[in-house]
C-alpha cells in the first residue's frame, strides 16, 4: 500500500505535477534530454521518481532500469552528433571560441589517455553531463570504448541518486535542505580538485615541451 508523497521542497515540487501526469515516460524523456546536450532537470526527475518509488507510488526497479537506459542513449546520441559534426564545427567556429588546432590536438590526446574516466564520472558533474558525450565524439574517442565506459557511468549515477531518492523516500525535505546547506563546500571541493588536475596537466606539458627543446639542443 503506497504512503502520502511528502511535502516536496524547492525544484522537486515543480515537477511532480509532471511526474504525476506522465510517469514513467517523463523520467525517460528528461533523462535522455539531459545526457544529450540539453540543459533539462534530468538528474532531479532520476530523484523524484525515486522518492516516488519509496513511497510506493512508482516500481523502484522500473524507475532504475528506464533512467539508466534513457542515460545511456541520450549519451549515445550526443557521440553521434560530435562524431558527426564536431570536427566542422570545431574548424569552422573554434577560433571564435579559442579553440585552436594546437588545443583540439591535445584534447584528442587528454580523451585519448583519460577518455574512460571522463565520460564515468562526467554525469555527476553539471555541465560534463551534458556534453561529455558530444565532446567523446568530437574528439573521436572509440565507440567501443566509450559504450563500455557509457553504460558504466550511466548503471553509477541512476544508482547513486535514485538510491538516495528511494532511502529519503518521506524524508527527501529534511535531506533537501541539509544537500543544498552543503552544496557550496561541496563545489568549492571539486573546483579545487578540478583546478589541480589542470595545474598537473599544465606542468606536464611544459614539462614534455622543455624535455623535447633540450633534446633537439643536444642533437
Amino acid at each position: 500500500m503506497s504512503t502520502p508523497s511528502p511535502p516536496l521542497p524547492g525544484a522537486l515540487a515543480g515537477l511532480s505535477p509532471l511526474l504525476d501526469h506522465y510517469g514513467y515516460l517523463a523520467v525517460a524523456l528528461l533523462v535522455l534530454l539531459d545526457n544529450c546536450g540539453i540543459p533539462v532537470p534530468g538528474q532531479t526527475i532520476l530523484v523524484l521518481a525515486s522518492v516516488y518509488a519509496g513511497t510506493g507510488h512508482l516500481d523502484f526497479a522500473a524507475v532504475l532500469l528506464i533512467a539508466v537506459c534513457a542515460a545511456a542513449l541520450g549519451n549515445s546520441l550526443g557521440y553521434l552528433i560530435g562524431h558527426t559534426g564536431g570536427r566542422a564545427f570545431v574548424h569552422r567556429w573554434g577560433r571564435y571560441v579559442l579553440l585552436t588546432p594546437a588545443r583540439m590536438e591535445r584534447a584528442d590526446g587528454f580523451f585519448a589517455r583519460q577518455g574512460g574516466k571522463v565520460v564515468t564520472v562526467a554525469r555527476f558533474v553539471d555541465g560534463l553531463r551534458q556534453y561529455n558525450g558530444i565532446i567523446a565524439g568530437t574528439t573521436e574517442m572509440p565507440w567501443r570504448r566509450f559504450s563500455v565506459f557509457n553504460l558504466i557511468g550511466a548503471a553509477l549515477w541512476t544508482g547513486v541518486w535514485g538510491t538516495f531518492g528511494y532511502v529519503a523516500g518521506a524524508n527527501i525535505g529534511t535531506v533537501y535542505r541539509t544537500a543544498i546547506r552543503y552544496q557550496l563546500w561541496f563545489a568549492v571541493g571539486l573546483g579545487l580538485l578540478v583546478a589541480a588536475f589542470l595545474l598537473r596537466q599544465v606542468l606536464r606539458y611544459r614539462r614534455q615541451r622543455r624535455e623535447g627543446a633540450d633534446s633537439g639542443a643536444e642533437s
